[in-house]
């Protein structure tokens, strides 16, 4: 058994949190010879909630847990972590703009950024999943300058998971058939799902970029998909985030040769994109990194939608300006 590594979660009582948590608890994250202490960080008031989390996963009696604190402290929940899950954040309320929503969020992840660069691991690895994922997680990384910028990312991978799953259904195969997909940008409505070099079963599928099932029915559908889980279920994505979360980590930290979706800062990226806002590019993980593919040509038609998304991250960076 290798030593255990500080594992922190934040909005730990919240329901992602919660069909993440147990997973993480039985090796489903970083592998089953490694062992974990827990850090479960929440608001104050839901510390009750947060202690019955901890009961339940000591009734779990998961084998790799050797400690479980929690906290709503982020010193405490940040100190000495390897990794981190930033979880937790203010949802968009009935008649809030984007802008609004940004700035309250900054009051979470500014300092959550400051308590990273004063007591974590310098080598920690953070996945920002609360949204806007985007520039919650340039917030924190602005805050916390004593971490390379390339350790934070933000959750890209929920899209991409979605746009292999209706590439499945469209082509009625296994989702191991299917590789190269990529989503650009930010993980918001304008975010561009792009099947360029997209493989099933080994064969390109680039000429269904010109059928209409792409630009009325692909890319809208993994744009507004979460909407979609709103409206059919009552509640937003949980569990299929919480999963996306696990998978970005877990590849992040063991390595995975398919193209993924990566939310990370832009600066001196080859694909002409802005500096210093957080985009996803397609990459692939080794070695405890990861690594943007350079070689992609983008055709004109994707690259006014990828304009479009770049623009909104760019006004999100900007109204934040003061917290950066």
């Amino acid at each position: 058994m290798n030593d255990p590594v500080n594992v922190a979660i934040t909005g730990a009582a919240g329901n992602i949190a919660y069909s993440a948590i147990f997973r993480i608890a039985a090796g489903e994250m970083l592998g089953p010879d490694q062992p974990i202490n827990l850090k479960l960080i929440d608001i104050e008031p839901a510390m009750n909630s947060l202690k019955g989390v901890k009961f339940e996963l000591e009734d779990c009696a998961f084998p790799l847990i050797k400690e479980i604190t929690t906290t709503f402290d982020l010193d405490e929940g940040f100190e000495n972590c390897e990794y981190a899950l930033l979880i937790g954040a203010k949802p968009r309320l009935k008649g809030m703009e984007r802008k609004d929503l940004l700035k309250d969020n900054g009051k979470i992840f500014k300092p959550q950024g400051i308590a990273i660069d004063r007591v974590a691991n310098k080598n920690i690895k953070i996945l920002v999943v609360g949204n806007p994922a985007n520039t919650n997680a340039l917030i924190a990384m602005h805050n916390a300058p004593s971490i390379d910028p390339k350790q934070f990312t933000s959750m890209m991978r929920l899209d991409h998971d979605r746009s292999l799953a209706q590439v499945a259904n469209k082509f009625n195969t296994e989702i191991s058939n299917i590789k190269k997909i990529i989503v650009w940008g930010n993980h918001s409505n304008t975010q561009v799902p792009d099947l360029s070099y997209c493989e099933v079963s080994g064969n390109n599928i680039k000429s269904i970029i010109e059928d209409k099932w792409y630009e009325d029915n692909f890319i809208p559908r993994i744009q507004k998909r979460g909407a979609e889980i709103i409206e059919a279920r009552g509640l937003s994505s949980a569990a299929s985030a919480a999963n996306a979360a696990i998978s970005h980590m877990r590849d992040w930290v063991s390595g995975n040769k398919d193209w993924l979706s990566i939310g990370q800062i832009s600066n001196g990226n080859s694909f002409g994109i802005s500096n210093d806002i957080m985009f996803s590019f397609p990459s692939v993980c080794n070695d405890g990194g990861f690594e943007t593919i350079k070689d992609i040509v983008i055709s004109d038609k994707l690259l006014n939608y990828i304009k479009i998304t770049e623009d909104e991250l760019i006004k999100e960076r900007d109204s934040v300006l003061d917290l950066l």
